[in-house]
């Protein structure tokens, strides 16, 4: 009786990809785990962790050392990068998909290849892989080595940067016509989301730079054949992405910085405006306070004009205070 293969547990999809016959091969979930690596090219196993069973299968998997798996399998949220016995694993920063759209929030996807496969993990979709899986079924010869495919990702990470950060500069250009213009409105609600993603960009990419330098240092020995050289690529590429990035950051920093000191200003013209009122109220306050005065004797309390006496005192005060402010060039 003829039984059914077990399904690769997780499978988001399965690819033999050969360069030098230009085929990529997608593989059904059925194909049996012992038959996944192909005689020629290499493969590309793309794996949802939300399928509890891939542990089990990652580990069983060949060519993999206890660091890779681990490297798969783990759920942190920050960039990481390793090279080892001729192994790279780690993990790459990336935006999220929803459907037929690219979002603001990161994701994480977790890799580790040799020169015969490269094995991808995730939890929430992931943009570049969607666009690296596009290009391989168009063009699989572009693909000679899961070393490209790495690469592919990463530069599509950095693309979707540069579109990011095109976003960012229009938002930007719309609430700096509103800060630099005449209207005085708070536009620091619009700007915060802005600074939060250009800074949360402008970390994640430094971690990403950071460990890319450190891997393309490694010995020789350790290192996958072209990797050295893919690194290079990879640092200019995030390097030219960075300075954007921080270019950015510069100005929505000094955006805000402008929207503080409209807003300080404005507060200071109001305190100003209540301070002169302040200072030509208090003293007829002080004459009414001392006519108010439940005492005997008091001046103006015998005749029917006091209250013009008692005005006039008011508006003399006034009068006496607007003097000694200008003379001081407060007014």
């Amino acid at each position: 009786m003829l039984t059914e293969a077990p399904a690769i547990p997780g499978l988001v999809w399965a690819y033999h990809i050969d360069a030098a016959k230009g085929v990529a091969t997608r593989l059904p979930t059925s194909q049996p785990a012992d038959t996944l690596l192909p005689q020629e090219g290499f493969l590309w196993l793309h794996l949802n962790l939300a399928d509890i069973r891939v542990p089990g299968f990652v580990e069983q998997f060949p060519g993999l050392t206890e660091a890779a798996r681990a490297a798969l399998l783990n759920h942190e949220h920050h960039a990481a990068l390793s090279v080892d016995e001729q192994l790279i694993f780690g993990t790459l920063v990336d935006f999220q998909r929803e459907f037929d759209s690219t979002t603001r929030d990161f994701g994480w996807l977790h890799f580790a290849l040799s020169d015969r496969f490269i094995i991808t993990t995730r939890v929430q979709p992931i943009r570049s892989v969607d666009l690296l899986r596009g290009a391989i079924e168009k063009n699989p010869a572009k693909f000679a080595s899961p070393m490209q495919v790495y690469e592919v990702l990463v530069a599509e990470f950095q693309r979707g940067i540069i579109q990011l950060v095109l976003e960012l500069t229009d938002e930007i250009n719309r609430i700096e016509d509103v800060v630099y213009g005449e209207d005085m409105r708070d536009e620091r609600t619009r700007l915060a989301p802005v600074r939060r993603v250009i800074v949360r960009l402008h970390r994640h990419l430094r971690g990403m730079l950071s460990l890319m330098r450190r891997a393309a240092a490694v010995d020789d020995d350790e290192m996958p054949s072209g990797f050295e050289d893919v690194a290079f690529r990879l640092i200019n590429r995030l390097e030219s992405a960075d300075h954007d990035v921080y270019a950015l950051h510069e100005r929505a920093r000094l955006l805000h910085e402008e929207i503080d000191s409209k807003q300080t200003s404005e507060t200071n013209r109001h305190l100003y405006v209540l301070s002169l009122m302040t200072a030509f109220l208090l003293p007829p306050s002080l004459v009414t306070g001392f006519f108010g005065m439940n005492t005997s004797h008091l001046p103006f309390t015998t005749g029917p004009e006091g209250w013009i006496y008692a005005t006039g005192l008011m508006l003399g005060s006034i009068l006496l205070a607007w003097l000694v402010l200008r003379r001081a060039n407060i007014l």
